[in-house]
């Protein structure tokens, strides 16, 4: 420990290993939350579409790009009601839409790197998503047949049917398959940071830095995972950007129930990480701050960066929750009316003369029409062959699952009136093992 002149007593005293800043006094005082004041909430345009900032003379982007995250949230909005009344019908067993964030998950996708292959030379940020990130999928190059194919668990689904719907997942995205139990992304993205910091460190000429984008919402960040991941990331040094949905519930648990802190923000600082909040619903926002966030996280010896995006959460949690039992519908019709990313976006677009009520109508319709005709063709597919329940597991198909298979086989042979396979690829043939 080094020493210092401590100024009170006069005397050298040394310091705490990460306390070096911290004076010694002879008050005894607790810091309390109600004296610090709650982190303000950046934001780019308010509710009118009108920049804020009078100084600012450009927000830094092409009509070009912005009709891009325009029609990606847009697309996002008619597929979700459509999708959702699917279920009601019970043509897909769940479903979960993204009504008043779409601006969170398409604004930081178009801070990010990466897409299509070839589209930046590598695959670009490496992205684990929750479960309400379309709008990220849609901007990165996901098609509407790979939604609805996923949707339906159909043979043409690359997770063959392993996950419920609304799991997607890309490799080719370089988007981790997203999975049920609550935050378990949030220690694998410190950790896949973590990997590709070390890789580019091994091989600096070859390996460029690419950033790790993790989302979550404010109902995970009581989880444990939630604080694992913050630490290793802050102590390792990981460039991930960890990007928080605050819509104000947790299912049916709202935030004022969660915690008693100044939202999650107040979290990052305390992991010492670089931590800003955004206004969610403001797209432009969004994409500035996840933009100076991957310059941060890739700069130096690189870092993680907090983003919590402030938001409403405007439709039930799922199809398996109904919202009027725990809150107020006309809350949520105000919400509707008061502020909607898309809308606020919109009326940025028409003061800006690049969109209008005409095209507004054109664009809905024929994205309406690319939805269902993706939803029929889909719908109509078979389902992956039953044999697809053995593979992947392992490298190769062992030979105690090759046994299974004849044993499967034989049951359904025997018992034909009792299980319809006719709907799945190749029918009990796919379980062949010859």
């Amino acid at each position: 420990m080094e020493g210092f002149e401590d100024e009170d007593t006069n005397c050298v005293s040394v310091h705490f290993p990460r306390a070096v800043n911290s004076k010694f006094t002879t008050t005894l005082s607790f810091t309390s939350p109600s004296e610090k004041r709650a982190m303000p909430t950046y934001r780019a345009i308010d509710q009118n579409g009108a920049v804020v900032d009078s100084n600012c003379k450009s927000l830094g982007i092409s009509d070009e790009e912005v009709l891009k995250i325009y029609h990606s949230m847009l697309t996002i909005s008619i597929m979700d009601p459509i999708m959702y009344q699917a279920q009601r019908q019970g043509r897909l067993s769940f479903y979960m839409v993204s009504a008043g964030e779409e601006g969170i998950a398409v604004g930081s996708a178009s801070a990010l790197k990466g897409g299509r292959p070839g589209e930046e030379g590598d695959k670009g940020d490496v992205i684990f998503a929750q479960y309400r990130e379309a709008g990220v999928f849609a901007y990165r190059g996901f098609t509407l047949d790979e939604f609805m194919n996923q949707l339906f668990t159909n043979r043409l689904d690359k997770g063959q049917g392993r996950n419920m719907p609304v799991h997607y997942g890309s490799r080719e995205l370089n988007i981790h398959t997203i999975s049920s139990p609550l935050a378990t992304q949030i220690p694998q993205a410190a950790g896949a940071a973590y990997a590709l910091k070390l890789q580019h460190l091994q091989n600096p000429e070859d390996v460029p830095r690419r950033a790790v984008a993790c989302y979550f919402g404010e109902g995970a960040a009581s989880e444990g995972d939630f604080h694992a991941a913050l630490n290793i990331a802050a102590t390792r040094n990981c460039p991930v950007i960890f990007i928080c949905r605050n819509n104000g519930f947790a299912i049916s648990t709202p935030t004022l129930e969660q915690y008693r802190g100044d939202g999650i923000a107040s979290r990052g600082i305390g992991y010492g990480i670089d931590t800003i909040r955004v206004d969610g619903n403001d797209v432009f926002a969004v994409r500035e701050a996840t933009l100076r966030a991957r310059e941060m996280a890739l700069e130096g010896d690189m870092k993680p960066v907090l983003i919590e995006a402030m938001s409403y959460r405007v439709s039930h949690h799922s199809t398996s929750d109904d919202s009027s039992k725990y809150r107020e519908v006309r809350e949520v019709e105000t919400w509707k009316r008061k502020d909607n990313p898309i809308t606020r976006l919109r009326k940025w677009m028409e003061n800006k003369g690049i969109w209008s009520e005409e095209k507004e109508q054109e664009a809905q319709k024929w994205i309406k029409a690319d939805v269902l005709k993706a939803f029929n063709k889909a719908e109509k597919e078979k389902r992956p062959p039953i044999r697809a329940l053995f593979e992947d597991i392992y490298e190769e198909v062992t030979e105690e699952q090759v046994e299974q298979m004849k044993k499967l086989k034989d049951v359904l042979e025997r018992y034909p009136g009792e299980y319809d396979v006719e709907n799945y690829e190749g029918g009990r043939g796919s379980l062949n093992t010859e």
